[in-house]
């Protein structure tokens, strides 16, 4: 996107590479000004001229997302230059595989669990209606009432 705080500013990618940048720039929409950084990770990687064919090969509605894309792979290029996003991928895949186990371990004792509570209250509800079959209070059978009773 063309920055609208400095529009006779040149864009991140013609101040890098020193020079005038002009009306119709295919760097400028995608390399504003106040974020020299992008253009030079992208330039560190792949280099201007490759950006630039790149740029002009594609149809303009999918540049911003192709600048976007080599932004970010060149950024992690340079955080890991063997494997780039690649390896950011696959540690998130590892990630997700170690939580999702996690996950079915957790539901696994959570089934676990609830069956042990529910055979233990079976156990219990069929207990007790074994020793009060009438379903009377649990202190009339077995009590020992004492009577005070003179005639």
């Amino acid at each position: 996107m063309a920055s609208s705080t400095h529009p006779n500013a040149p864009c991140a990618a013609c101040k890098f590479l020193r020079r005038k940048c002009i009306q119709g720039c295919v760097f400028s929409p995608y390399f504003p000004p106040e974020d020299p950084t992008k253009f030079a990770n992208v330039h560190k990687i792949f280099g201007a001229s490759n950006v630039s064919k790149l740029l002009n090969e594609i149809a303009p509605h999918q540049r911003e997302d192709a600048v976007n894309s080599l932004a970010y792979e060149a950024e992690a290029r340079l955080k890991d230059p063997v494997y780039g996003c690649v390896g950011a991928i696959s540690v998130l895949q590892r990630q997700v595989i170690r939580l999702q186990k996690e996950l079915d371990a957790t539901n696994a004792d959570l089934i676990r669990f609830s069956s042990d509570q529910n055979a233990s209250m079976m156990a219990q509800s069929s207990g007790s209606s074994l020793q009060n079959p009438h379903g009377l209070p649990p202190n009339y059978y077995g009590t020992n009432y004492s009577w005070n009773y003179n005639p």
